[in-house]
């Protein structure tokens, strides 16, 4: 079998075309005689790999010129400790929105810092939806204001943009950007883990809007500090440099298939596929409002959980592996990122067809 068909919620599914170029790269670099990983970060050769991939990041996203893109290291879970250390500037406190486990994480770690005003929470129903904005009670004296679009384990999206007001808003995107488009100048700040969409795990990426930098609390380390890594352009130490390459070589993939527009029509259309079917059938569910059923993340479970490892055994014989469900909520989860091709969402719903009238 060459290649499968992978359904992991991360480090994901990547590109064909993309890894194939890294592949034939990989020993030498565009004929410099080196590979990339061992590229001096401050090279000519790496320097123009990032500034390309920078450029191409901000052509994307519409990125507007005021504001700072970082590629960082130490993952999401690294931001949800950097956030309120650089974003609180004298305040007392933040508020967050719960819809899930990341949500609750960046909330844990926000509580060191400041004092958290959580403005709504799904917890009554497990985490199956996300509040509506008139349900929040946001302070206005608030330092910022922090939501997780999607959630990867409950997979549930929020589709809308919160207002906010000159409250400036945080959001988690690691599981859900380049898979649309979003306007950055509704956001003060953006954080992604790469290894959903972007490229492997080890990259961080930060569009930080450039007046909110600058003002961190006191004892901040300096590797915490966004106007360190900004003045720095990113290169205050060595930066995930073959993260930022595969990064830079996906965001060109992306450009070539059409951009977050078309890319957000084929994760309609692929999530519309395995929606389709859970919604014709009983012999499969998904916990998810529909709503707020993500694109990226799709949860369902089995009218018999004693079927689930016969299931994802015969899944695996497939070769449609990875689609285990988070261990805090049991099922499964289908992965469908940017990456994923619709034949594979296909051949999972033919399989899931097969295994219902087998054991239905």
């Amino acid at each position: 079998m060459e290649r499968i068909y992978n359904f992991s919620a991360g480090p994901a599914v990547l590109p064909r075309e993309v890894l194939e170029q890294a592949r034939d790269e990989l020993v030498n670099w565009q004929g410099c005689g080196m590979s990339v990983m061992e590229m001096s970060h401050r090279g000519k050769e790496f320097m123009g790999i990032a500034a390309q991939a920078e450029a191409d990041l901000r052509e994307l996203m519409a990125i507007p010129a005021n504001y700072k893109v970082l590629f960082l290291q130490g993952g999401a879970s690294a931001q949800f400790a950097m956030v309120p250390m650089n974003l609180l500037r004298g305040k007392a406190g933040a508020d967050y929105l719960n819809t899930g486990e990341w949500s609750k994480k960046a909330i844990k770690e926000a509580k060191k810092y400041c004092a958290v005003n959580v403005v709504a929470t799904s917890e009554d129903k497990n985490f199956s939806y996300a509040p509506t904005q008139d349900k929040w009670a946001l302070k206005p004296d608030a330092a910022y204001v922090h939501y997780t679009p999607n959630e990867t384990i409950g997979g549930v999206e929020i589709f809308w943009t919160p207002q906010t007001g000159d409250v400036p808003l945080v959001a988690d995107m690691s599981s859900t950007i380049l898979s649309r488009p979003v306007d950055v100048s509704k956001f003060g700040l953006i954080y992604a883990g790469a290894q959903k969409n972007i490229g492997p795990a080890g990259l961080t990426i930060v569009i930080v809007r450039e007046d909110l930098i600058g003002q961190t609390v006191a004892g901040t380390p300096t590797m915490m500090d966004y106007k360190i890594h900004a003045e720095a352009e990113s290169m205050y130490n060595t930066p995930p440099t073959y993260g930022i390459y595969i990064a830079g070589l996906v965001f060109k993939w992306l450009k070539h298939n059409g951009g977050l527009g078309a890319m957000e029509s084929h994760n309609i259309a692929k999530a519309n596929v395995l929606y389709g079917y859970l919604d014709t059938t009983l012999f499969y569910h998904c916990p998810t409002a529909k709503e707020n059923r993500s694109r990226m993340n799709i949860p369902f479970t089995l009218k018999d959980a004693a079927l689930d490892e016969a299931f994802l055994k015969g899944a695996k014989e497939r070769g449609l592996v990875q689609l285990k469900g988070h261990r805090s909520v049991g099922g499964m989860r289908a992965s469908i990122y940017n990456a994923m091709p619709i034949e594979g969402v296909k051949i999972l719903v033919d399989y899931m067809k097969a295994f219902e009238q087998k054991n239905g």
